[in-house]
């Protein structure tokens, strides 16, 4: 079956840079959910960030910890790093990168208004035109079992995600 796109809603960050970014009376009309992000955050020093996605509004301790792979090149590695109040994705540009870069990541929320837990993924790169490039794949899980109505997205480290950031939700049906 053929599966199909169609944007829900896109934020695009303002002048001042924003906190977060926020999809809210999400609808349930549809099978999967996936988000395009373009984004930098204003954490300093550094050329990439973390960002933190929570459904809901729920920043319980309600997320299992997130399995993660990464690679810049010339060294990869797996963990899983012990957050259980938001789930995490990576890798939005950091301050510290060549100006006017933004790390692109892909967030992939299946059944999203099944009755059970909801798993998510994303993929992410991110570059410093100079030296750098880094790529990214995590897989979480939400322990609840509600449909998801809203999404939220903050920088981890930095504090807010920079003007020009952008990230787009879009619904999938199966057709």
């Amino acid at each position: 079956m053929a599966n199909t796109y169609e944007a829900i809603a896109t934020v695009t960050v303002g002048s001042g840079g924003a906190a977060n970014i926020e999809f809210t009376s999400i609808p349930a009309t549809y099978k999967d959910l996936c988000i395009l992000t373009s984004l930098r955050s204003n954490r300093a020093t550094v050329v990439y960030d973390t960002g933190r996605i929570r459904f809901n509004s729920d920043s319980g301790n309600n997320y299992t910890a997130s399995r993660r792979l990464y690679g810049d090149g010339s060294s990869a590695f797996s963990d899983a790093p012990a957050i259980t109040n938001s789930g995490i994705f990576e890798m939005p540009t950091a301050s510290g990168a060549t100006a006017s870069t933004f790390g692109n990541i892909q967030i992939y929320i299946p059944n999203y208004t099944s009755g059970n837990y909801k798993s998510f993924s994303n993929d992410g790169v991110s570059e410093n035109n100079s030296a750098t490039s880094f790529a990214t794949l995590i897989a979480g899980l939400w322990n609840s079992t509600s449909a998801i109505t809203s999404i939220t997205l903050t920088p981890f480290a930095g504090t807010l995600w920079s003007e020009y950031s952008t990230a787009t939700l879009y619904g999938i049906k199966n057709s």
